[in-house]
């Protein structure tokens, strides 16, 4: 007989709430009909993550045809990696989902989408309260598949002027813009922020506005980057550095 303490983990689940060890939570929703799916047993050890910081620890204590329950074992608390902000472009719908699904995969601390001048000429666009419930829906899939275990902030549409204001001046503000200094020659201290702009890239009074409130211009090199693109790479690197630094 395999001992439990030997077993790895079968599944995690995004589980909003905070569980208490000895607890006996039962599955509901996307974690039951993803644990029905998994064809969990009785035994298999799972993970229970909230997005907010905590992760149980715990086994699957009834597995039936349609119903899961997980006996909590333990309850960890993971600290809230450095702030990463991302003013994302309301864009293409499909590829707003791709990048906020790598943005969690990179611990990315918040998601605003802001309707840049060029957002409006994009057909299909990924915009609205129904959205962002979709989007959110992709990013706690990405958390379980990550093993994260902080969900982002998601923000609703905001224009411009509100997007570049919200963000308060002790962050490192970046505009991402192929004028700008290479990003990972800044001295990217947290908490960061970063802009990206819609295909076609920011328009001049979007960046003269930026850099009046402080923001400044950097450049992933260049070439000229799908914004999906550049959300990630930039988020990878200023994770990176930011690291680099916790640990010096």
């Amino acid at each position: 007989m395999v001992e439990r303490g030997n077993r790895s983990v079968v599944a995690t689940f995004y589980w909003g709430e905070q569980v208490a060890a000895g607890s006996v939570i039962p599955l509901a929703d996307d974690a039951l009909r993803h644990g029905l799916v998994r064809r969990l047993a009785a035994g298999d050890l799972v993970h229970l993550v909230s997005g907010k910081g905590s992760v149980a620890r715990g086994w699957v204590a009834e597995a039936t045809r349609s119903r899961i329950s997980v006996e909590v074992d333990s309850v960890d608390f993971v600290p809230r990696p450095p702030a990463i902000e991302i003013l994302a472009p309301v864009a293409d719908r499909e590829r707003m989902l791709w990048a906020a699904e790598k943005c969690v995969e990179h611990q990315v601390t918040s998601w605003r989408p802001v309707l840049w001048a060029r957002s409006s000429s994009v057909a299909n666009r990924g915009e609205g309260a129904k959205f962002a419930d979709k989007l959110t829906a992709r990013m706690r899939g990405a958390l379980e598949q990550s093993g994260g275990a902080w969900m982002p902030d998601v923000h609703l549409d905001t224009g411009m002027a509100a997007a570049l204001s919200a963000v308060p001046s002790s962050h490192t503000r970046i505009m991402l813009d192929a004028a700008g200094e290479p990003l990972a020659g800044l001295n990217l201290k947290a908490p960061a922020a970063l802009a990206v702009g819609p295909e076609g890239g920011f328009e001049q009074e979007e960046i003269h506005a930026g850099l009046a409130l402080g923001w400044r211009l950097a450049s992933l090199g260049p070439s000229l980057l799908r914004f999906e693109t550049a959300v990630v790479s930039a988020a990878a690197v200023v994770r990176a550095v930011q690291l680099t630094q916790r640990s010096s």
